[in-house]
């Protein structure tokens, strides 16, 4: 991505090629699209709430419906293989945004308290107005449907600022918004500087900042909210570990955890970045994870058998080819050689992927988000050193133990600082669940009913009746 005085340039990671060219928008422009969500949002919240339901439903069908076609733009944007990408709206995005059109009439019911003679009291749940949705480039539906769908079924108007990488996102959401018959202004997007980010964020006619992305673009967020009382939410970085105990189903661990690692090419924030194995598993567990990790193809990702594309940017391929050189010096072991993947190339976005074995606790790779197809294995004794290892990280987004005895995973589960616990599982969302972190992985929650308290204000009503 490239930005000019007033152009915004996308780049392809396939092949550095131009993809998509959009006008900055001027700050009149900007004030605009303000002004008319603020207006849209007077009576976007008087719509009865099965009625925001069902044009939210037939929004997300519009844009399920368009899978391969946004699959295949979203690839080209930022480089996962098409083998997967219809996937995300077909599967995640589908499954979060029908849940949480199905839970509002409950989360959102007004709340009854003891009787009382002579008076009716109860707390009902309103909308907060206008809520900019800041959304990133590594899942970009995925991500921003946590925020987008239930925002609106609340009855606020949103404004979404998509990732410079995925800026066509964006559009297809206002595309469908367009189609299905929402109110003008209810849902609009954005395309701005950081700076002009900055200014929305300040504006006093945002009553809610939902931002995903890094933990240092949180920090920008939380910076420029400060000069006001706005809510902000955050989905910020991972350092996901799991731990892989003597009685874990040895193949079942591998072969979700390899993928945990891999998937997306690691861009993810609750990607698997740091394995801890006991010491009984360990060697037959390094074995079938590099056994298994000579498997992915990577290549071209438009190309149906590829499993593995480029880095969505270049920087962040190269950057975590400075952390694995960083590793293997100070004493861990590289277990794939990068001529396995001939794809693989320095100066490009394809990076081939790494197992890495006796990573240490002060190696940068175990302590920095990677954010690239890096598997970091470490050694432990038992229990009490994979809890130390695990909790000794500045976030905590998901955590996750491999092991036959539920008792023991709960009895784990509780002393770990994460925001999810998983047992025999990894790197997945269930709308049901709460989706919050803890540290530097952010704060708030979306998903579950219970994201829907953050997406209202509550009103207590004491009416006198007798």
């Amino acid at each position: 991505m490239s930005t000019s005085a007033s152009v915004q340039r996308t780049y392809s990671p396939i092949d550095g090629s131009l993809l998509v060219e959009r006008e900055l928008m001027s700050a009149a422009q900007l004030e605009a699209t303000l002004a008319r969500a603020e207006r849209a949002a007077a009576a976007w919240r008087g719509v009865p709430l099965a009625q925001r339901a069902e044009l939210c439903s037939k929004l997300s069908q519009h844009m399920i419906a368009r899978a391969p076609e946004l699959g295949e733009l979203l690839t080209r944007q930022m480089g996962r293989p098409i083998a997967y990408t219809p996937n995300e709206l077909t599967r995640g995005f589908a499954e979060r945004s029908r849940f949480m059109i199905d839970a509002a009439s409950e989360a959102l019911a007004d709340l009854p308290v003891s009787d009382k003679a002579g008076f009716r009291r109860f707390i009902r749940r309103e909308p907060l107005g206008v809520v900019l949705v800041l959304a990133p480039w590594n899942y970009p539906y995925l991500t921003s449907v946590n925020a987008v769908i239930p925002a609106l079924v609340a009855g606020n108007t949103v404004v979404l600022k998509h990732s410079d990488q995925t800026p066509l996102c964006a559009e297809h959401y206002v595309e469908a918004a367009r189609a299905v018959g929402l109110p003008e202004g209810v849902l609009s997007h954005v395309v701005c500087t950081h700076d002009q980010v900055a200014d929305l964020v300040r504006d006093p006619r945002v009553e809610l900042v939902l931002f995903t992305g890094s933990t240092a673009g949180g920090h920008a967020v939380v910076r420029a909210a400060s000069e006001r009382f706005v809510n902000v939410g955050l989905e910020l970085g991972g350092k996901d570990p799991a731990y892989v105990r003597a009685d874990a189903d040895l193949d079942n661990a591998v072969e979700n955890l390899v993928d945990g690692a891999l998937f997306n090419s690691g861009q993810s924030c609750c990607a698997v970045e740091r394995i801890y194995v006991h010491a009984s598993l360990y060697d037959r567990f390094v074995e079938a994870s590099v056994a298994l990790t000579r498997k992915y193809v990577l290549g071209n990702p438009l190309e149906a058998a590829t499993t593995l594309g480029p880095l969505a940017r270049l920087a962040g391929a190269q950057a975590v080819r400075e952390r694995i050189a960083e590793a293997v010096a100070r004493g861990a072991r590289a277990l794939i050689d990068e001529s396995e993947f001939p794809a693989s190339r320095p100066g490009t976005a394809y990076l081939a992927p790494q197992v890495l074995a006796d990573v240490s606790a002060d190696m940068r790779i175990a302590r920095e988000e990677n954010f690239g197809p890096v598997a970091c294995i470490s050694r432990v004794a038992g229990d009490d050193e994979a809890i130390a290892r695990m909790n000794d990280s500045a976030y905590g987004l998901t955590a996750s133990t491999w092991t036959k005895d539920a008792q023991a995973a709960l009895a784990l589960g509780d002393r770990l600082e994460t925001g999810t616990v998983f047992m025999n599982r990894c790197d997945y969302l269930d709308p049901e669940l709460a989706w919050t972190g803890v540290k530097d992985s952010g704060r708030g929650c979306t998903l579950s009913k219970l994201g829907y308290a953050y997406l209202t204000r509550p009103k207590s009503f004491h009416l006198r009746v007798g």
